[in-house]
């Protein structure tokens, strides 16, 4: 890695360049999907023909659309006119294809219990929920929350939805009783759908009992179906609260798939706002599908028939609901879905899991492969890791020394690496390499995928050839959000006002003289220093550069000089000793890196960054600390007692002049 003269005028100033280059093997590239440009050039030259062919390729349509897309700005449509049911996509059509025995989900629960579930076995299960729901009275167009941990029942309750048309709402099941009551009520959801509990860590926590709080305050539901998963004691409400195994067994397995308008509301999923009000992120049927299929098909270069695929998300976020359930469903896929924790009973359960298993492709998030830096790398040399051919990573922009572990110590060298670049809203990967078509370059998403359009503008909104920016769309893709669930005036004020006619949903973007796209992070992360506007990402890369450094976070806390100063949250990786002598070499070793006006003021060493349950660091907590300000809202972060041990150690670091 080498370093990059500051661009003046740079809406963000950028300052490493990666100069190291990774092209396909020859081996990888003479049986992938994509070996050449010929997706890129189809799209190119007609992009709604492109989606066109992709809906009717990769799927079963009841009814043909008679118009692509309709783009009413900021308001879209695809394939206006079509019919299709998304269940019968992702389960009928490959078990009257005679793939019925083939395994749709390896499920291991966190204690070791483990389950094998066929195509048969999924559509038997779907249409008996689907009965349930019916005889609850929910119907098209009704919404279902489903606030259940990673067991079979999730997916399950989500394809039963999807058959009758109705809207689910999948609530991540770390998130707290209030949290939950927000979007039943903002929903109005009609039937909620929990566990008594589900397993963490080695314990048993309880899901049932927040949502009694929930249900307290939320006057729509009218029934609450209840997935026996811990044993443990909870209370039921007579009339009110039903429990799956009492209703699913005993329903009818037969339930037509009917056919569903293409812009049929296929779910609801809430992401945060700039208000304390959170956002219902509206995705349809035909379009969302299209491009879920087209992505998990083409970015993971997947042979359904010999593949096994694991996405290590939680269904709860975005990224599971399109590459744990819809994508690899639609596709026809074997895969993995793990309940538990990476360090549970020991930190090699992962690569336990690829071992047994055999997994080919792994996708998960740089929080996790810095975590497993951290632990060092006798734990995956403890498992055979031959298996894997394709490694993705997702969630947040990867560090390069990272994206060079992972690529060493768990790819074997051999394994192409796909960084994906997409958000809650736009429903499905937007950027990212073709692993057979694509140069790829540590820390880099590379480039649009085929039929999507980006730019990287700057404060005018003018188009960037190379330097930093904001990242913005340009022309509307099959799975992007219809709106905010009864807000479109929300709808456009966040997503369509900051650029003209483009859509910026508040990240930070870098282009380098190639055209390779590097994300920066959101914008809300960028640091004002002495006038400079620094990207975290840049900091916590040259950080993490650093042999002794496993990971860090770095926030920009008020500073009477400068503006902001750069406070860096450090994780050294085992065996390794803080000391104020490490922190003076880590600030020598960032201002060489990247120039002087990027090193930090404190360095503050920790045995672990605060994280939600999905792995993202909280940097609005971190902000908190450095500027000694009260904590907020602690109750999704995976282990509170991190953020006040950081405290304390805040508190008795040191501070360069």
């Amino acid at each position: 890695m080498t370093d990059e003269v500051t661009r003046s005028g740079d809406a963000i100033e950028t300052y490493s360049l990666e100069d190291r280059h990774f092209p396909p093997p020859d081996d990888f590239k003479e049986r992938s999907l994509v070996a050449g440009t010929f997706l890129y050039d189809e799209a190119d030259r007609d992009f709604e023909g492109f989606w066109a062919r992709q809906a009717a390729d990769l799927l079963d349509w009841r009814e043909d659309w008679h118009t692509i897309c309709e783009w009413d700005r900021p308001f879209a449509k695809w394939f206006v006119g079509g019919k299709l049911n998304v269940s019968e996509n992702c389960l009928d059509r490959h078990v009257a294809n005679g793939d019925g025995d083939k395994v749709a989900y390896h499920w291991e629960g966190e204690p070791g219990d483990t389950r094998t579930i066929t195509y048969a076995d999924l559509l038997d299960e779907v249409c008996r929920f689907a009965n349930v729901l019916k005889d609850l009275g929910v119907e098209r167009g009704d919404r279902v929350n489903i606030y259940l941990p990673m067991i079979p029942e999730l997916p399950v309750a989500m394809l039963a939805c999807a058959r009758l048309g109705a809207a689910h709402s999948v609530v991540f099941g770390g998130f707290s009783a209030d949290s939950l009551a927000d979007r039943i009520n903002d929903a109005e959801a009609k039937v909620l759908v929990t566990a008594d509990g589900g397993h963490r860590r080695g314990a048993a926590v309880g899901l049932k009992a927040a949502a009694d709080v929930a249900v307290a305050d939320t006057p729509s539901i009218e029934h609450v179906v209840v997935v026996r998963r811990t044993g443990q004691d909870v209370h039921m409400v007579e009339g009110r609260d039903l429990w799956w195994h009492d209703l699913v067994p005993a329903a009818s397995s037969e339930c037509p798939a009917e056919p569903m308008d293409a812009e049929q509301l296929l779910y609801l999923l809430y992401t945060s706002g700039t208000t304390a009000r959170p956002k219902g992120i509206m995705h349809t049927s035909g379009g969302y599908l299209t491009q879920v299929a087209f992505t998990h098909r083409y970015v993971f270069d997947l042979h359904p028939e010999t593949d096994v695929y694991w996405c290590a998300a939680d269904i709860g976020w975005v990224t599971g609901h399109s590459y744990i359930v819809y994508g690899p469903l639609a596709n026809g896929a074997t895969s993995v879905m793990y309940e538990g924790t990476p360090d549970h009973p020991g930190k090699d359960r992962f690569w336990d899991i690829i071992e047994r298993y055999r997994v080919t492709i792994l996708y998960t998030a740089p929080t996790a492969i810095r975590t497993f830096m951290k632990w060092g790398t006798q734990e995956p040399e403890r498992h055979d890791l031959s298996s894997l051919r394709l490694l993705g990573s997702v969630g947040e922009p990867i560090n390069p020394e990272a994206w060079m572990w992972y690529h060493e110590h768990i790819g074997g060298g051999r394994c192409p690496i796909v960084d994906t670049w997409w958000q809650t809203e736009t429903g499905a990967i937007m950027i990212s390499p073709l692993p057979g078509a694509t140069t790829t370059k540590p820390g880099s998403a590379t480039f649009p995928l085929p039929g999507i359009a980006a730019e990287v503008v700057d404060d005018a909104g003018k188009p960037v050839s190379s330097g930093g920016g904001y990242l913005t769309l340009t022309r509307p893709w099959p799975a992007m959000l219809r709106g905010i669930y009864g807000d479109p005036e929300r709808y456009t004020e966040t997503y369509w006002s900051r650029f003209e006619g483009r859509y910026f949903a508040g990240d930070g973007c870098r282009v380098d003289d190639e055209g390779y796209y590097w994300l920066l992070g959101r914008v809300d992360d960028v640091m004002n220093v002495s006038g400079h506007r620094v990207s975290t990402i840049e900091v916590e890369s040259a950080l993490v550069d650093h042999t002794k450094v496993a990971e860090a976070a770095v926030v920009g806390a008020k500073d009477e000089t400068t503006g902001q100063g750069i406070v860096a949250f450090v994780t050294l990786k085992a065996g390794n000793e803080a000391g104020d002598e490490l922190g003076q070499e880590l600030r020598r070793h960032v201002s060489t890196k990247i120039g002087p006006t990027a090193r930090p003021k404190t360095v503050i060493f920790t045995d672990d960054l605060p994280k939600t349950r999905s792995g993202k660091i909280m940097r609005r907590l971190l902000r908190d600390v450095a500027e000694g300000r009260d904590l907020g809202d602690t109750t999704t972060l995976a282990d509170p007692a991190v953020v006040e041990e950081i405290r304390r150690r805040a508190t008795a670091a040191p501070t360069e002049d």
